[in-house]
């Protein structure tokens, strides 16, 4: 027979780095007195992976990040630009001090942890039933729901940011700590998409070499070895004087789909998942920690722990844009993203990247784009929107 559903006011459904950060942000806030519950089937500890985002200095991050840079790179194969981020950084995280402090903030605020896969949400508008198997396990008020989920449909352009990085340790002084390179363009370029390199230096001895694509499918494992090794000798690095210490990979969705971030009344989905990744560049953790400060402010003051969206709609569709004139060939990757920063304060690039520019800053930012192409993309997105539209009406006839 099976035992009766545990009650609870907020349960986690997925517990990685949007549910860390919701963790730790109710800490933070000091939200007590609330039964809160975590549902997955690992229990989530170590480095499993790193983040790579812009902030400002002077925050709860700065204990536990691994690097932060003023300056950074962008190189294409006619120049190398140096950009000063003041007042922002370029900062790195890797998971296993985030997954510390959300064990941290379990122990707190007495989480109970139900080590399973959910299987099913019952959203009746008053309680959600989280199943696991056939058995109910939880009785929650509001369930937030952090687990991989495909859009709500096919987006016009459909992207991966795809990429393998190796965490290198030199025996000899090979990298600058000071600056981090943040897109080097000088890799192969795909048939179809963009490539680039970054290294994200934590000494002038140890950093994380990386090869990434924004194209529409992934590598194999030795397709991604090999464009390490070349990005490697690109670098001019010994591969005699060097160890990898790590690997590091992953595919993160690229898409003007839309994601359904509210699927019931009472299920709120974070992460990629909830629309938390940015389309045209596939960086996800500034909105997830966004999302996840907003969610805790909510519970302490009362109110349903139902986040803002990550984006304003106005991004989106900028997004689809510059996606739909990457992927058709109207612009080229290179091109785009060294026009952006050459034509822009550092610092508005990614404001805009993160969604928090005015409109007037968003006007500049894309009149530093090729004219022409963008207006050819812009046309054919709006034409596709229109189709859509019609053929969604015939089928509600």
């Amino acid at each position: 027979m099976n035992s009766a559903p545990v009650d609870v006011d907020l349960a986690l459904v997925g517990g990685g780095g949007a549910a860390s950060l919701v963790l730790a942000a109710l800490n933070r806030h000091g939200v007590r007195g609330l039964r809160v519950a975590v549902v997955d089937p690992v229990h989530r500890r170590g480095q499993d992976r790193t983040w790579a985002f812009w902030d400002r200095p002077g925050n709860d991050l700065d204990p536990v990040l691994s690097a932060s840079w003023r300056q950074v790179e962008v190189v294409t194969a006619e120049r190398r630009q140096v950009l000063d981020l003041a007042p922002l950084r370029y900062a790195m995280l890797r998971s296993g001090p985030v997954y510390d402090r959300a064990a941290e903030a379990e122990r707190r605020l007495g989480v109970t942890r139900v080590v399973a896969a959910a299987d099913a949400l019952d959203d009746d508008g008053e309680r959600v039933l989280v199943r696991a198997g056939d058995a109910p396990v939880l009785r929650a008020s509001w369930v937030l729901d952090s687990r991989p989920r495909p859009p709500r449909r096919p987006g016009r352009t459909n992207w991966l940011q795809h990429f393998r990085g190796w965490w290198l340790a030199s025996d000899t002084p090979v990298f600058d700590a000071d600056r981090a390179v943040l897109m080097d363009f000088r890799t192969p370029q795909p048939a179809r998409g963009v490539s680039f390199g970054y290294v994200l230096p934590v000494s002038d001895r140890y950093a994380l070499v990386e090869y990434t694509e924004f194209s529409p499918a992934p590598l194999t494992d030795a397709g991604y070895d090999a464009a390490l090794v070349g990005y490697r000798d690109l670098l001019g690095l010994d591969p005699a004087r060097l160890t990898v210490r790590e690997v590091e990979d992953g595919a993160i969705p690229m898409t003007d789909a839309p994601f359904d971030a509210h699927p019931s009344p009472r299920v709120v989905r974070l992460g990629t998942a909830g629309g938390a990744t940015r389309p045209s560049t596939g960086f996800t953790f500034s909105a997830m920690r966004r999302q996840a400060d907003q969610v805790a402010r909510a519970l302490a003051a009362g109110r349903p722990p139902v986040p803002a969206p990550a984006y304003p709609r106005r991004h989106l569709w900028m997004d689809a844009v510059a996606l739909r004139a990457l992927d058709r060939g109207g612009v080229s990757g290179p091109d785009f993203f060294d026009r952006l920063f050459d034509r822009n304060p550092a610092e508005r690039v990614l404001r805009f990247l993160d969604g928090v520019t005015s409109p007037a800053e968003e006007l500049a930012v894309m009149s530093s784009t090729r004219l022409s192409p963008m207006v050819a993309a812009t046309a054919g997105d709006a034409a596709d929107r229109l189709r859509a539209r019609l053929v969604r009406g015939q089928r509600s006839r």
